[in-house]
């Protein structure tokens, strides 16, 4: 099994995503790249004050699902050009970024940040750098949209609907 994390805006609807995915064998909310060395909560993470993102680590099977479709199908759900904001959420805790936790995934991840950027003839601000730190979020932030199929997330409907019908090896366009 291989992992990346993957901030997208309000956690819960991209760990709900990535979840449904062909090849994915877990998706967890939680906290990257702030400051400290020490688990943050969820009200700490939400004054801004603490540098973390909220971020989705997932974990997938290499065999099944590349890391190559893994990104293309985050770009899919995120607004790549839109700074500390994803829908109607604002604050540097819902910053987009690709955290890679091994550096043989950085040409992978590069090479499909430059295609799609160049595609559509923007300059994203993604953040693509390596995982410096990871704390799984509290127990009521994992599976939430399961939990509360009615909660609020910034992602369409049909993004959901798509997941499911996803099979690995589709190509991504």
């Amino acid at each position: 099994m291989k992992e990346i994390y993957l901030a997208g805006g309000c956690f819960w609807g991209v760990e709900h995503f990535f979840s449904l995915i062909d090849g994915v064998v877990k998706a967890e909310a939680g906290y990257a790249n702030g400051n400290g060395s020490t688990s943050p909560s969820y009200e700490e993470v939400y004054t801004d004050k603490t540098g973390f993102a909220e971020t989705v680590k997932v974990t997938y099977n290499p065999d099944k699902i590349g890391l190559d479709s893994l990104i293309r199908l985050y770009f899919k759900i995120i607004d790549p050009v839109s700074l500390n904001r994803q829908g109607h959420d604002e604050g540097t805790r819902y910053r987009t970024g690709i955290f890679y936790s091994t550096a043989e995934d950085y040409p992978v991840i590069k090479a499909v940040y430059d295609e799609v950027e160049n595609k559509s003839g923007q300059k994203f601000v993604v953040e693509l750098c390596p995982l410096e730190n990871f704390f799984k979020a509290e127990e009521y932030h994992q599976e939430y949209l399961v939990k509360n199929p009615s909660g609020y997330c910034h992602l369409p409907l049909e993004v959901f609907r798509w997941a499911r019908h996803y099979k690995a090896g589709n190509p991504i366009e």
